[in-house]
């Protein structure tokens, strides 16, 4: 049976997190994780192995390069693909993404077509590994 990628959904706002949900209905064969916050972000990493996380920066109990950060620190997790979805984006929020080691940067608000491909482009660069 073919791997199902997964990818983690981190916001800590409700509706952000419901939009990113919707715009990944238009690629049904991933499966969707969601967590709320920075510390749930890096336990569902832990459980779900995803293999990319679209993630906000500015969240309670650990901030979007915090969790980054530790995502690209260890070396069981650092093939995860990382995307900051933000509304951040002057050059230093963009260059401290860089920094931690984010694969891309998304600036809020998303535009969903931009979204869906950037995602299948990533998960299709896996898949070829």
């Amino acid at each position: 049976m073919p791997h199902q990628p997964t990818v983690l959904l981190v916001d800590d706002n409700a509706q952000h997190l419901e939009l990113l949900q919707v715009y990944m209905e238009d690629l049904s064969e991933v499966r969707v994780v969601l967590a709320t916050n920075g510390q749930e972000a890096l336990a569902k990493v832990a459980e779900e192995s995803p293999d990319l996380v679209l993630l906000d920066i500015m969240m309670p109990r650990a901030s979007g390069f915090e969790v980054c950060k530790r995502i690209k620190g260890d070396p069981a997790t650092r093939d995860i693909s990382v995307v900051m979805v933000t509304a951040l984006n002057e050059t230093g929020d963009i260059e401290r993404a860089a920094e931690c080691g984010t694969d891309d940067y998304l600036s809020k608000p998303v535009d969903r077509k931009a979204l869906v491909e950037l995602v299948r482009n990533i998960l299709a660069a896996k898949a070829r590994g």
